[in-house]
C-alpha cells in the first residue's frame, strides 16, 4: 500500500541514501513507500554499521535472501517446498524413502505427509472436520512422527500417547487408532521419541511428562514395561541392543541442591540464572531389562539421538555441541563443538544429526539457520569442520535419503501464509521442507560465506573496552565504555501491531484501515511518537508471550520452548521451567554481572496472589485514591518469579499478568517506588492491560495501558534522573492483529533527552537490536550469537540532548467502558476526543448486535484470561483478535477481510489450538 508521508515536526531530518549493496530480488508483498531516515550524523560508527539490513522489510526477498523477523535473511541451499499448514515440529522419512512425514502445530492441522518424489504435499491431517481422516486434536509432542520397519504404519505423538495410523502404498494415511498412555498423577504422557523393535512388534517411546520410557505391544497397543529415566526424556536410538535416551532436564536432582520446576520434577538448576545444569542419556540394555538404565553425562539440553555403526551421536542443544558415545564402553569419547562463529560460543543449537555414507557428519543449528558439515572417521578420530550449508528458517530435522538430503524447517519463511487479503498475522505461520545432493567441499565453503552473511556474523561484533578512557556518549561503540546514559526502563507490553496502533500516522508505513487504537484510545504513544521518533520498520520476533519475553529477556526462543509450540502442556511461560532458560544468563544477570543495579516490576514473573475483593473495579478506585493522597494500596498483591535471582531485584506488591489489574494501578505501584527509591540501572517494567481479554472492553484496556505508558514517562522526565535516562517501549510480540507489511512489525518506541526527536526511523529493527542497545549503554556482554551479531540502534540516539519533558496526556477513552458493573468510585470520565482523529470507541452496543456481543462475553469467560492464575495466550488467537477488533469498533464493523461480525465458533481459524492448553 503507497502511503504519502509527512513530517512529524518540522525539525525532521532528510531521508539518507539506501544501502546500494541490496536490490530487490523479487517482491513477496505491496512494495512499501519509500522510506524516510536519518542520517547517521552524530551517532556513534560501529565497523559493520548500524545499518546492516538498510531499511530492507521483512517479508521481502534481496540479493541475501528473503528477510525474516529474527535479524536473518533466508535463502536455503536445494529445493524449498513450503508447507502452508503451521509449524513442524519434527520430521520422519519412509523406508522406502518415498514420503516424508511432519507433525505441525499452529496451522489447523497435526499431521503432513509429503511425495518426495512428486514434491508435494499430499495430505494435511488435523481435528478439523474436513479432514480425512480426522483426529482428535492437533496438539503434537516435539519429536515423531515415526513410520515402522516396515513403512505400514505411522505414530504420532500427542499429550496422552500417540496415535496410530495405516499407511497406504500412495503413502497416505488413514484409520486413526489411539495408542493411550495413562496419566501419572497429574503428568500426562506428552511423549517424545519412539523407536521400534527390527521385527516391529514393539515400540520404545520417550514419556516425556513422566521421565520414563516404556514398551509398547504395537499389535494391542499396551505399555508392557516402564523404565525410570532422567529429567524430561527426549530422542531415542537402538543401537547394539540398547536403548540411548536423551534427558532435556538432566538427572534427577540430589538432595540439598539447587533446583527449578519443571512439569512437576524439580530439575537441577542454576539459582542466577534458573537454568538446567545437568544434561545425560540413560541407557537401557534391552538384553537385561530388569537392571537399572545406566546414566552418560553429555552437554547442557540434550536433544537429538541418532545411531549409525556402533556409535551414538546426541546433539547438546544448550552448549552448542555434539557428544560421541562409544556404545561398546559407553562412553563421551569425543566432543564435537559447533561454534562456527569466534565471536560467539553459545546459541546455534545444535538439534539434529546424520551422518552420511561417506563419512561426513550433518549438524542442524536451528538458530543460526544453517547445517554444519564435518568430516567423521570414527569414533576416536577428532572430527574436521567443513563448513556450512544454508536452510530456511530453524531447520528442526534431517534425513539423509539415497543422494537426497531432506531438511524440515520449523518456520520456513516465516508469517507469509495468506490468511486474509486484508493483511498478515504472526499466526499466518509457515514452515518448509528442502532437498538437496550433498555438495563437495569447495562448494560448502562458498555456501559458510553466504551463512555468515545471512546471519551478519562480521568480525570484532561486540568489543569490549580496553580500558583506555573514552568520551561519554549515548550508546558507547565498545561494550564497558562509559554512556551519557545511567538508567534504562524497558516497558513490555501484549500483544499489539504497527499498524493496530499507528497506522493512522501519515508519518508512517501505516494502514489505516488497520488502525485499531489510534490517538483517541493511544493518545500518550501518539505523542509520544511525535515528540521521541516515530519507527516503522520494527519486528518482534515471537508467534506468542512465551516466545516473545524469552526474547526480551534471553536475546532467544532458546529450542526447548521453540519446539513445545505444537504441545504447551509441559510449561507455556517458561518463568517456571528450568528447560525454558539458557545457561548464559538473562539481561538482569548479565546486567548484574556487569556491576549495575536492577529493579524489576513483573516481567518473568510466574505467580501471582492477591485478596478476593481486589477487583479491576476495587483496584480502579484504589489507583485514584493513591494518586489524590500519595497512600499506599489498600490491597496486599504478590507477584514473584521462580527463578532466586530475580526476586531479589523484584517489587512483589507490582503485579504480573492478569487483564483484572488495570495498569494504571501498575503505574502508581511502580511511581511510589521511584519515587522513595529512585531507579536502578536496569528497570524492567510489564504492562499487559493492551492484552485485552479483561473486565473491562478492548480499547478501554489499551487506552488504559497507554495512560499508564504516559504516567511513567511523565514521572520520569520530570524527576532529577531523566537527564541520564533512556525509555524502550516494546511489545513482547504482536500476535494481537493485523499488518499490511508483517504480521511481526510492532510499534516500539525509544524515548530519551539522547532520543532523535521528531523523525520517522524506517530502518529495520527487531528485538534484538533494542536488548543490544541497552547491553551497550549497560555494559552488558551479549547472551548468545543473536545479540551479539544485532548491532546497535546507535542511529536513534543523538549526542546532543534535548532536556524537554512529556506531560502525559488524560485519556480520551472511557477506561471502564464495558465493565458489566461500574466502580464504587464511579465511571471513569474521559478527556474530550480530538476531532481530526478517528472517533473514541464508546463501548455501547447497538441492539442489533446484543446477542452476538453475549455468545462472546460467554466465550471470553472461559479464557483464562483474569485472576491469580491468567495466562497470557489461553483465548484462540484468531478468536481473541476479532473480538478485539469488535470492542474497538463498537461492534459495527466486521473484521478486516470479512462481510459481517462473526460468532465465537464461526471465526476462521477457530479449530486452531490456543498457545497455552490446560493439562
Amino acid at each position: 500500500m503507497q502511503v504519502t508521508r509527512r513530517r512529524l515536526s518540522d525539525d525532521l531530518e532528510a531521508p539518507a541514501a539506501r544501502p546500494a549493496a541490496r536490490h530487490r530480488r523479487r517482491t513477496l508483498v505491496t512494495a512499501a513507500a519509500t522510506a524516510v531516515v536519518l542520517t547517521a550524523g552524530a551517532g556513534v560508527g560501529f565497523a559493520h554499521g548500524t545499518d546492516a539490513f538498510g531499511t530492507d522489510q521483512v517479508g521481502q526477498s534481496y540479493e541475501l535472501g528473503q528477510l525474516v523477523s529474527d535479524n536473518q535473511y533466508v535463502d536455503p541451499y536445494g529445493e524449498r517446498l513450503v508447507i502452508p499448514n503451521g509449524k513442524i515440529m519434527s520430521s520422519t522419512v519412509s523406508p522406502d524413502g518415498a514420503h516424508l512425514a511432519a507433525s505441525v502445530a499452529d496451522g489447523g492441522a497435526a499431521l503432513v505427509i509429503v511425495d518426495v518424489r512428486s514434491w508435494k504435499v499430499r495430505q494435511v491431517v488435523g481435528s478439523g472436520a474436513a479432514s480425512v481422516p480426522q483426529i482428535s486434536g492437533n496438539s503434537v509432542g516435539q519429536e515423531g512422527p515415526t513410520y515402522s520397519p516396515d513403512g505400514k504404519q505411522l505414530w504420532l505423538g500427542q499429550p496422552d500417547g500417540y496415535t496410530r495410523f495405516t499407511v497406504a502404498p500412495d503413502g497416505s494415511v488413514s484409520g486413526p487408532v489411539s495408542v493411550k498412555i495413562a496419566k501419572s498423577g497429574s503428568q500426562q504422557a506428552l511423549v517424545s521419541g519412539l523407536v521400534f523393535s527390527a521385527d516391529g512388534s514393539t515400540a520404545y517411546a520417550a514419556v516425556n511428562g513422566q521421565n520414563r520410557v516404556v514398551a509398547i505391544d504395537t499389535a494391542a497397543g499396551t505399555v508392557t514395561r516402564s523404565w525410570t529415566v532422567g529429567n524430561a526424556p527426549r530422542g531415542l536410538a537402538l543401537s547394539g541392543g540398547k536403548l540411548y535416551v536423551s534427558n532435556e532436564g538432566g538427572r534427577p536432582a540430589r538432595p540439598g541442591e539447587s533446583t527449578i520446576n519443571s512439569y512437576g520434577t524439580q530439575v537441577p538448576a542454576d539459582p542466577e540464572t534458573g537454568a538446567a545444569t545437568t544434561g545425560t542419556v540413560s541407557v537401557i540394555d534391552l538384553a537385561h531389562p530388569s537392571n537399572a538404565p545406566a546414566g552418560i553425562d553429555v552437554g547442557l539440553h540434550p536433544t537429538a539421538v541418532y545411531a549409525k555403526n556402533g556409535t551414538v551421536f546426541v546433539t547438546n542443544t544448550g552448549t552448542d555441541s555434539v557428544s560421541v558415545i562409544d556404545t561398546r564402553r559407553d562412553q563421551v569419547v569425543q566432543t564435537i563443538a559447533t561454534r562456527p562463529w569466534s565471536e560467539a560460543s553459545i546459541g546455534y543449537e545444535p538439534n539434529a544429526v546424520a551422518l552420511t555414507d561417506d563419512g561426513r557428519l550433518l549438524v542442524t543449528l536451528g538458530r543460526a539457520n544453517a547445517i554444519a558439515v564435518y568430516r567423521y572417521a570414527g569414533p576416536q578420530e577428532p572430527a574436521s569442520y567443513v563448513g556450512l550449508l544454508p536452510t530456511d528458517y530453524f531447520p528442526a530435522e534431517l534425513a539423509v535419503s539415497g543422494k537426497d538430503v531432506l531438511v524440515s524447517n520449523t518456520r520456513g519463511i516465516d508469517a507469509r501464509r495468506d490468511t486474509t487479503a486484508a493483511g498478515h498475522g504472526t499466526h499466518d505461520t509457515t514452515s518448509s521442507v528442502v532437498r538437496f545432493t550433498l555438495p563437495g567441499d569447495q562448494e560448502i565453503r562458498k555456501q559458510t560465506a553466504k551463512v555468515f552473511a545471512r546471519n551478519n556474523w562480521t568480525k570484532n561484533a561486540a568489543k569490549s573496552a580496553t580500558g583506555d578512557k573514552a568520551k561519554a556518549v549515548p550508546v558507547p561503540e565498545k561494550i564497558g565504555d562509559p554512556s551519557t546514559i545511567k538508567h534504562v526502563f524497558l516497558i513490555v507490553k501484549e500483544n499489539r501491531t504497527y499498524d493496530q496502533l499507528f497506522g493512522d500516522l501519515p508519518q508512517g508505513n501505516g494502514d489505516p484501515a488497520l488502525a485499531q487504537f489510534g490517538a483517541n484510545v493511544t493518545p500518550n504513544q501518539h505523542a509520544l511518537a511525535r515528540q521521541f521518533g516515530l519507527y516503522d520498520n520494527t519486528y518482534d520476533i515471537g508467534t506468542n508471550s512465551a516466545e516473545g519475553h524469552n526474547w526480551l529477556m534471553q536475546a532467544d526462543n532458546p529450542e526447548y520452548t521453540e519446539s513445545s509450540a505444537g504441545e504447551y502442556l509441559r510449561s507455556y511461560d517458561t518463568e517456571d521451567d528450568a528447560l525454558g532458560h539458557q545457561a548464559s544468563g538473562t539481561l538482569w544477570s548479565g546486567a548484574q554481572a556487569a556491576g549495575r543495579s536492577v529493579r524489576d516490576f513483573g516481567e518473568f514473573h510466574q505467580f501471582l496472589a492477591k485478596p478476593a475483593d481486589a477487583s479491576w473495579q476495587n483496584l480502579y478506585c484504589d489507583t485514584r485514591n493513591m494518586a489524590a493522597t500519595g497512600a499506599g494500596s489498600a490491597y496486599r498483591l504478590v507477584s514473584s518469579s521462580p527463578i532466586p535471582s530475580l526476586n531479589r531485584v523484584s517489587v512483589p506488591a507490582f503485579p504480573k499478568f492478569d487483564t483484572s489489574v488495570p495498569d494504571v494501578y501498575r503505574a502508581q505501584i511502580w511511581k511510589q517506588d521511584f519515587e522513595r527509591n529512585g531507579p536502578a540501572d536496569l528497570n524492567m517494567l510489564w504492562l499487559s492491560s493492551d492484552h485485552t481479554g479483561g473486565p473491562a472492553n478492548a480499547a478501554a484496556q489499551v487506552a488504559d495501558n497507554d495512560l499508564a505508558v504516559g504516567q511513567i514517562v511523565d514521572e520520569i522526565s520530570h524527576s532529577p534522573y531523566w537527564d541520564s535516562s533512556a525509555v524502550f517501549v516494546v511489545e513482547d510480540d504482536s500476535q494481537a492483529g493485523l499488518d499490511h507489511v508483517d504480521g511481526h512489525r510492532a510499534p516500539i518506541q525509544v524515548i530519551s533527552p539522547y532520543a532523535r526527536h521528531g523523525v520517522v526511523d524506517s530502518r529495520y529493527y527487531s528485538q534484538i537490536n533494542m536488548i543490544r542497545t541497552i547491553e551497550q549503554i549497560l555494559g552488558i556482554k551479549p547472551m548468545n550469537q543473536k545479540d551479539t551479531a544485532a548491532t546497535p540502534m546507535t542511529g536513534a540516539f543523538t549526542r546532543t540532548p534535548d532536556p524537554a519533558p512529556f506531560t502525559a496526556l488524560p485519556n480520551r477513552t472511557s477506561l471502564t467502558n464495558g465493565l458489566a458493573t461500574p466502580p464504587p468510585c464511579g465511571p471513569d470520565v474521559p478527556a474530550p476526543a480530538d476531532p481530526a482523529a478517528a472517533a473514541a470507541p464508546t463501548g455501547s452496543v447497538p441492539a442489533p448486535a446484543a446477542d452476538l456481543a453475549a455468545k462472546w462475553s460467554d466465550w471470553k469467560k472461559q479464557q483464562h484470561l483474569t485472576g491469580p492464575d491468567a495466562v497470557p495466550d489461553r483465548a484462540n488467537p484468531a478468536q481473541l483478535n476479532h473480538l478485539t477488533w469488535y470492542e474497538a469498533h463498537d461492534w459495527q464493523q466486521p473484521y478486516p477481510g470479512e462481510h459481517t461480525l462473526l460468532a465465537p465458533a464461526d471465526v476462521p481459524g477457530a479449530v486452531l489450538p490456543s498457545a497455552e492448553l490446560d493439562g
